[in-house]
């Protein structure tokens, strides 16, 4: 009797002692994730922040200015441009994009013949290198001999658009090439969460008379909402972070056309080498960003469903 209880602190503190190298184990396996995210992430940060607030230069000394960096941006008539061509980019490429894809892969999942030859065509653009892309498509746009303006004077177009030397057509041509070059990753996102819809749904729609667009808005549609409200999310991210695209096709132009939030930063933080400035502006996008996803986050109760 004396003996039991005994044993059980024996076995109760060795089990301890087994859960606790358990933890330690797991703590360093993880250790060096948390110190490459420390080392690589929250320190430039944190000091990106630090030098927003300077007016640095890198060569002569870091001066604190406080907040005129930021208070200086709304008063810079490039960086309004660039905010207005980025929201303008935003909002015509996430929707377009988005359609597209979804109609692609509602095409694709009812299981039509060579489907597999088509993703790979649809989703090949996305792992090509933008730099191909971009000198690909700026040929193209040629507007002199590129075969898109060929097309249309065999049309019947008199002065077809002169595209990336055009302030007023060069941005939608980079937005073309932007949603050719997206359409496929996010149709494989959204083939994948078709998928996972119950076909039984579908057979038990069709038995009280439900046609195939019937099924579409009032099926599809919502249960599909997961999905589109990802890739909306990614896309919307991705859309302001645009920059290899008007790097290799405009440079920003012509005149400020095309100059985008991180097109702008690049030009103030690598051309012009004002860091302080340019790190100012790289806040602001990121706060710009997280408002989006956070009102994004907000709204997907009234539109999202869940299974």
């Amino acid at each position: 009797m004396k003996d039991t209880p005994k044993k059980e602190r024996t076995k109760s503190k060795g089990f301890t002692k087994a859960r606790r190298r358990e933890i330690i184990s797991g703590y360093l396996f993880v250790l060096p994730n948390f110190v490459g995210f420390f080392i690589f992430m929250m320190i430039p940060i944190v000091m990106g922040f630090a030098i927003s607030l300077t007016n640095y230069d890198g060569f002569t000394k870091m001066d604190f200015v406080g907040f005129k960096n930021y208070i200086d941006m709304f008063k810079d008539d490039y960086f309004i441009v660039s905010v207005k061509n980025n929201f303008l980019y935003t909002l015509i490429t996430v929707p377009v994009t988005l359609i597209l894809s979804t109609l692609l892969a509602v095409a694709l999942n009812t299981g039509i013949k060579g489907s597999s030859l088509f993703k790979t065509m649809y989703f090949f653009p996305y792992i090509t290198s933008m730099v191909a892309v971009g000198i690909i498509w700026t040929l193209l746009f040629n507007p002199t001999v590129g075969p898109i303006n060929n097309v249309l004077r065999a049309a019947g177009t008199a002065n077809p658009p002169k595209w990336l030397l055009s302030t007023k057509f060069a941005l939608w041509a980079v937005m073309i090439v932007a949603v050719w070059k997206g359409v496929g990753y996010y149709m494989v996102m959204i083939l994948a969460g078709l998928q996972g819809i119950p076909k039984q749904l579908y057979e038990a729609a069709e038995v009280d008379g439900a046609g195939p667009v019937r099924k579409f808005f009032s099926i599809t549609l919502p249960l599909l909402s997961p999905t589109t409200f990802m890739v909306t999310i990614l896309s919307v991210i991705s859309s302001f972070q645009v920059f290899d695209l008007i790097q290799i096709m405009t440079e920003g132009g012509p005149g400020r056309a095309t100059n985008v939030l991180v097109y702008r930063i690049y030009q103030e933080g690598f051309q012009y080498m004002h860091y302080g400035y340019a790190s100012a502006m790289a806040y602001f996008l990121f706060a710009v960003i997280l408002v989006i996803t956070l009102i994004q986050f907000r709204g997907q109760k009234k539109w999202v469903t869940y299974m």
